[in-house]
Order: structure tokens, then C-alpha cells, then sequence
């Protein structure tokens, strides 16, 4: 190994590092690639970095050392070749340019928002470089992605590291919110070679890396994967590559045959390097997919240029991502993973679904969330839904877990408009069975009498929709006896089976009595079930967003027709505390508003 050209780091040497001018250090190096010359000041430039708090200072020796590694990687001084010392020498400018790449993913969570910026551009510029130089020294120019130097970009992003200016920092860090935005706005959104590999390798970290050793780790992978809003439908929508030379055409599949990448000699080999991500699913041929050009084969057999042309390679990698992501949700109950499991779910049935190789592989994680309730619950029942209605799944207790949500808190909570969104949704099918669709009306008839008038507001239109759509329970609201000998109401309100509560045989009376509700708003909408059922129906969205609030907006600003009647003339003494009578009476300090509340 060549000797540094730094000294044992003693006091008087650290001062003079500092003030060593980094464009002469850049210079000297610059003209040492070009000659074969020494590249020893490298070293210094490192130091200089490591060593500076300044971030004016910090920015100018990062640009400085990019553009030295820029030129050595385009000169090929990293790839494998040539006698003992141009190893050792290669041996060494791998451990700067390592130290070079920790330097900038710790200055991904740094506090100066140019630095961190500067750090991620660099870090994807090095990343195409050296892909570059992968590929030229790769037999017959295979296209290559540099995925190890990759790996550190992703560990920076879900691990988070501290900055090397922020001494004493927790590492269980959340990355920096413009940071996530820049990579997946620029990157991870627009080039598919970033997300494919962003996919594998998040999985890998996911399945090295203990949730509890970094805490953050699970919201920062879900901070990304939520805002990956665009994925591959089809194969010819694979054409955006960050690495250029990836661009060209993969030879055609083999199916007996397995590329194994060339990694280089320099660098050490990782374990994981087997891509076990293409044994992990293999969908059914779609013959829609069919017709379409693509790469075809089973995942497990492509090569890693031809995985980067397969539409089902993509969604082998995503379905292993979320598959491997999930579970971390549920194995912890505490609030912070019960907020990312709302979150995983609010994406689930557009966002995820319809890109796994087999949807129904979420099923068990997407049942255990149903018996959570709330919030997760409901959305956990769409996410059950969607699997129902658009692959097929068979779920035969849906609407008896979905009956079991209709408690008297469901009408108090925050979340009771989504509620009624999603329900309008699961009950809209006309081919659902009478009884099932009565005890779902009648339960929320009984329970509007104990719910607020704007909850009530909502329920009238939703069961007026109902009976418009299933003419068969317009008995509900026409019944005046209930059969002979019944006096009571049949309907039993403690069975949890809505196949099984009688409530077909009954009435909803509870929303008749809502037309002498002490809300002007909610007797006027009561209404409307004495009146023919001409109108198609309501819009829900209309009704969702009533609070007391908006109830007590429109009472103020109502418009008054016929003025109330008032005194004419209001006493100063409205309510004497005491008169001359009670004086003489011994009767002071009388109060006459208490004395009303008397009585004899």
C-alpha cells in the first residue's frame, strides 16, 4: 500500500490540514490521474472533510473529492487488472472512495438542507459512473448496475445514519423529509432500474435490520413505498434508465441458463448477491400480458438485465417488499405501528393490490387487522373488500364482521363519514340478500336514537338510498303491527349474525320519531319517508361533512319569515336583587332568578 502523506495526526499537523487550500490539493490530484503520478493527497482531501464543521467549507471539499473520484473512475483505475501493486494501489483508492461514500450518506440527515441535497446528487452521479465503468470492464460490455455502492445510498435512506457534523446524534433517525421527496421525485419515481433495485435491496436491509435496533426504520421504508404512486402496467412502460447503458436490449431468456454478475475482484462479495427475490413468486400467465412485448420466463431464471425488461420480475420484487414489510406491522402492538398500519392500509387497495403477483397472499395480515377495529379495522375491511369483488376471494363472514362494526361509538368517532362511505360501497350490490340489508338499516335505525344530529343527518339519506335500491324492505317503513300476538319489536339487537335478527319482521319507527327532533335540520331530512319515493336518490357527500358546527352555521344564518314576538320595553330592574318591601321585610340579598327554581 502506498504511503500516506500525512503525519501521525498530531495537534501542529491538524492545523496545517486546515489550512492546506483544497483547489491545490484538487489540482495536484487532478494532474497525478493524468500522469500515474501519486495520489497521497487524497487522503488529505478526506481528512479535510472529515475533520471541517463548516458547511460552506464541507460543500467545496465533497465537490472537490467527487469530481477527483469522477476522474479515476473514467481512467478505470477501479477495475481489476494488472500486476501486485496496481492492486494494492486499487485495494486502497476502494477504501477512500468507501470512507468518501459514509462521509455523504451521514450528510443525508446533516442539518443544512444544501449540504444534503449536494450529498444525494453526488452519491446517484458516483452511482452511474461507476456503473459505467462496471460495464466497460464486464465481458462483451454487459450493461451493469454497481449494486453495492447502491446498497449504502439505500441504508442512508431507511437507516439513517448521523452526520458527521452533528456529534452525539441518535442513529434511529427519520430521514429528512426533503431528502425522501428529492429520491423519490427525481429517482425512484421516474427510472425503473432505481426502483427495481430499490425494492430488492429495502428488503434485504428490512430483513437484516432489527425494527427495534432502528425504530425508524419501518416509517421510513413506508414514507417511501406510500409516495411510489407510479409502477409498470405494462411492459412497455419499462423504457427510463438512470444507467444508460442498461437502455440496450437484453439478450433473449434461456431457460436453462442463469447469468451469475462479475463482481470485481477489489470488492468483497456479498452473500445475498443470488437474487433469491426471483424464486419467490412466479404469477400466471395473463393472456392480456401476453400479447405484449416483454421478457418471458419464470422470474427465478431471467438474468439481472433481463429481470429490469420483465413486468413480472417488477412485481416479484414489490410483492417480496410488502410481504416482508407487513408482518413487522402486527408483531409489535404499540400506537406508533398501529399509525403505520393505518397508513399501509389507506394505500392498500389502489396502491398495492393491483401490482402483486397474487393479491390473496395479504389475506391472513389484512384479517388480523379487521379484528383491531376503529380506524384500522374499517380500512382493513376495503382492503378485504377489494379482494372479494376483483379477485375472486371467498370470505364468506364479510358483512357479519362488517354488522359487528355498527356499535354505538362508530357514530361518535371522527372516522363515522369514511365509515359511510366504505359501507355505501360494500352495500351497493343489488343481488344482496333482504334480510341481510334490513338488519343493517334497522341497526342504525336503533341507533339513532342515541346519535348526534349530525350523525343521524347522515344515516336518513343512507337508509333512503337502501330502500330505493331493495324495494323489498319498504315494509319497514309501512308496517303499523307487527303480527299476532307480538306487541314488542321483533328485532333482536344482541345477535351478532345479521342473517339471523328478525329485523325484516320489523319497523324503523326510531327514525319516524326523528320529525319532532329538537334540530330543525334533522326533523325536515326525517321527512322525507312520509313523502314518495320519487326522487333516484342522495349523494352521501352531501351529508357526510355535517358537524355541530356546520348545524349551528346554518341556524344562525337561517332566514327569518315571521319575526318573534319581544317586549316592547325591557326594565332596567329585570331581576332585583332586593326591593324596599324585602327591606322592611328583613328579606336582603333575596334573588329572584334562584327563587323561580322554587317550588311550593
Amino acid at each position: 500500500m502506498p504511503v500516506s502523506s500525512l503525519p501521525p495526526p498530531t495537534k501542529r499537523r491538524k492545523t496545517a490540514v486546515q489550512t492546506t487550500s483544497i483547489k491545490s490539493l484538487e489540482a495536484h490530484l487532478t494532474s497525478a490521474v493524468a500522469d500515474n503520478g501519486s495520489l497521497n493527497p487524497l487522503a488529505d482531501l478526506l481528512v479535510l472533510a472529515h475533520g471541517t464543521s463548516d458547511a460552506r467549507e464541507m460543500s467545496k471539499v465533497i465537490y472537490s473529492i467527487y469530481r477527483v473520484f469522477v476522474l479515476i473512475t473514467s481512467r478505470g483505475m477501479l477495475v481489476h487488472g494488472g500486476d501486485d501493486a496496481a492492486k494494492l494501489v486499487r485495494k486502497w483508492i476502494w477504501e477512500k472512495l468507501d470512507s468518501f461514500v459514509a462521509l455523504l450518506v451521514g450528510l443525508l440527515q446533516d442539518d443544512e438542507p444544501a449540504l444534503r441535497k449536494s450529498s444525494l446528487e453526488i452519491l446517484f452521479s458516483l452511482l452511474k459512473h461507476l456503473s459505467t465503468s462496471l460495464t466497460k470492464s464486464s465481458p462483451a460490455a454487459q450493461p451493469q448496475f454497481h449494486l453495492s455502492h447502491f446498497k449504502n445510498i439505500v441504508r442512508g435512506l431507511l437507516l439513517c445514519p448521523p452526520s458527521p457534523r452533528s456529534a452525539g446524534r441518535s442513529k434511529n433517525a427519520q430521514t429528512k423529509l426533503d431528502v425522501r421527496e428529492s429520491f423519490v421525485e427525481r429517482w425512484l419515481s421516474v427510472y425503473d432500474d432505481i426502483r427495481w433495485c430499490f425494492l430488492r435491496e429495502a428488503t434485504t436491509v428490512l430483513s437484516k435490520s432489527s425494527p427495534t435496533e432502528y425504530p425508524q426504520l419501518l416509517d421510513n421504508l413506508l414514507s417511501i413505498m406510500e409516495k411510489l404512486t407510479t409502477f409498470p402496467t405494462d411492459p412497455s412502460e419499462l423504457n427510463a434508465w438512470w444507467v444508460e447503458e442498461l437502455g440496450a436490449n437484453p439478450p433473449k431468456h434461456k431457460s436453462a441458463k442463469r447469468d451469475i454478475e462479475e463482481e470485481e475482484e477489489t470488492e468483497p462479495v456479498d452473500e445475498n448477491d443470488e437474487d433469491d427475490w426471483r424464486k419467490f413468486f412466479d404469477e400466471d400467465t395473463n393472456p392480456k400480458d401476453a400479447k405484449t412485448k416483454s421478457i418471458k420466463g419464470r422470474a427465478h431464471t431471467l438474468t439481472f438485465h433481463q429481470s429490469l425488461y420483465s413486468l413480472q420480475a417488477h412485481r416479484a420484487v414489490f410483492t417480496r417488499a410488502w410481504l416482508n414489510f407487513l408482518p413487522h406491522l402486527s408483531s409489535v402492538s404499540t400506537s406508533s405501528n398501529r399509525a403505520l398500519t393505518t397508513r399501509a392500509l389507506n394505500i392498500m387497495h389502489r396502491g398495492v393490490l393491483p401490482h402483486l403477483t397474487r393479491p390473496v397472499l395479504v389475506m391472513d395480515w389484512i384479517g388480523a387487522c379487521v379484528d383491531l377495529g376503529e380506524t384500522v379495522g374499517l380500512l382493513a375491511l376495503n382492503a378485504l373488500f377489494t379482494l372479494m369483488r376483483d379477485y375472486n376471494l371467498d370470505y364468506p363472514s364479510f358483512y357479519t364482521r362488517l354488522y359487528a362494526f355498527l356499535h354505538r361509538d362508530i357514530l361518535h368517532l371522527r372516522h363515522r363519514a369514511r365509515f359511510f362511505r366504505l359501507t355505501e360501497l360494500f352495500l351497493s350490490s343489488t343481488h344482496l340478500p333482504a334480510t341481510l340489508l334490513a338488519s343493517f338499516v334497522k341497526r342504525l335505525s336503533r341507533l339513532s336514537l342515541n346519535a348526534p344530529p349530525a350523525a343521524i343527518i347522515m344515516i336518513i339519506p343512507f337508509t333512503y338510498n337502501i330502500l330505493k335500491r331493495h324495494p323489498a324492505l319498504m315494509v319497514m317503513i309501512h308496517r303499523v303491527e307487527y303480527g299476532p300476538g307480538i306487541d314488542t319489536d321483533p328485532f333482536i339487537d344482541e345477535e351478532t349474525n345479521p342473517n339471523a335478527t328478525n329485523a325484516l319482521d320489523s319497523s324503523l319507527w326510531e327514525l319516524h320519531s326523528h320529525i319532532h327532533h329538537y334540530d330543525s335540520a334533522v326533523s325536515t331530512v326525517a321527512r322525507i319517508f312520509g313523502e314518495a319515493f320519487t326522487k333516484p336518490g342522495y349523494s352521501m357527500e352531501d351529508f357526510l361533512d355535517h358537524t355541530y358546527g356546520t348545524l349551528i352555521d346554518t341556524e344562525v344564518k337561517r332566514k327569518i319569515k315571521k319575526e318573534p314576538a319581544l317586549a316592547m320595553e325591557l326594565r332596567k330592574d329585570l331581576f332585583p336583587e332586593s326591593d324596599a318591601a324585602d327591606m322592611d321585610a328583613g328579606m336582603s340579598g333575596r334573588d329572584a332568578v334562584s327563587e323561580l327554581w322554587v317550588f311550593a
